[in-house]
């Protein structure tokens, strides 16, 4: 997945506050609450998890990014139509001028949702906290990891890392949330349902089963062919929300989608 091509390629970070951006594009939401909404998208590169199936690969195992500066970003935001702005990533909340670039992005009016596994918490305004955390079954292993990839020390580093009550707590509470599973079959819900359990026993906020949607997991139409039936049966007993994948449906794995 190449840079967005109308991103300046700047190999270092410039004077004052700057990101890592591999991607910055406008098209729709195609996931969560607001899936279908027009969106301008702006896709930061660095993770601190290693989701096997990770569908931005160039942002966490390759990252590959331009470093633009956050008065650029807002300027090419506001070039846009949209007037909603998705923060996403990789993780998008590791590096700290993500905060700068929200309160830029909120005073000028724009509904921010932040794309987040929930491991961060950032001192900064957000419309809508679209957190997903991640389940045992996003872990890397030799076995499933992307081909040419060496998981090396990342199997052990995301399972300790990829949930923290703490900081998914905290984001519950300041924020309009969803909780966002990517699911990969049935197996999926006694963990997602005991996660549940233990957020809704620390966060001093109401976690409804409406704000929890499942995904189906498949970065192409074919795949989530073969999974959206059963994430979506599973929705309906459990009482949950699904949610499409309208950008997978619509433009399969394209970038800038």
């Amino acid at each position: 997945m190449p840079v967005s091509s109308d991103v300046d390629r700047s190999e270092s970070a410039p004077d004052g506050p700057a990101l890592p951006i591999n991607e910055l594009f406008a098209s729709l939401q195609g996931e969560g609450k607001l899936a279908g909404v027009p969106s301008t998208f702006v896709r930061t590169s660095g993770c601190n998890l290693r989701c096997w199936f990770c569908d931005s690969y160039h942002t966490s195992w390759d990252p590959t990014h331009a470093w633009m500066g956050v008065d650029e970003l807002v300027d090419d935001v506001e070039a846009r139509d949209p007037d909603h702005v998705v923060l996403t990533g990789g993780e998008p909340l590791v590096h700290d001028e993500s905060a700068t670039l929200l309160r830029e992005l909120d005073e000028r009016g724009y509904h921010v949702t932040v794309e987040t596994n929930g491991t961060v918490v950032p001192d900064a305004p957000m419309d809508l906290a679209s957190v997903s955390p991640k389940l045992s079954t996003s872990t890397p292993t030799p076995a499933n990891a992307p081909e040419g990839v060496d998981v090396g020390e990342w199997e052990a580093r995301h399972e300790e890392r990829r949930i923290d009550l703490d900081p998914l707590s905290t984001l519950v509470e300041r924020h309009d949330f969803q909780l966002k599973f990517v699911v990969t079959g049935p197996d999926d819900m006694p963990e997602i349902e005991s996660l549940l359990d233990d957020l809704r026993g620390v966060a001093a906020a109401e976690i409804r089963d409406a704000d929890v949607l499942l995904m189906p997991e498949g970065q192409t139409r074919e795949q989530l062919a073969a999974t959206r039936n059963v994430v979506a049966d599973l929705a309906v007993e459990h009482g949950y929300r699904y949610t499409p994948r309208l950008h997978v449906d619509l433009w399969n794995d394209a970038p800038e989608t």
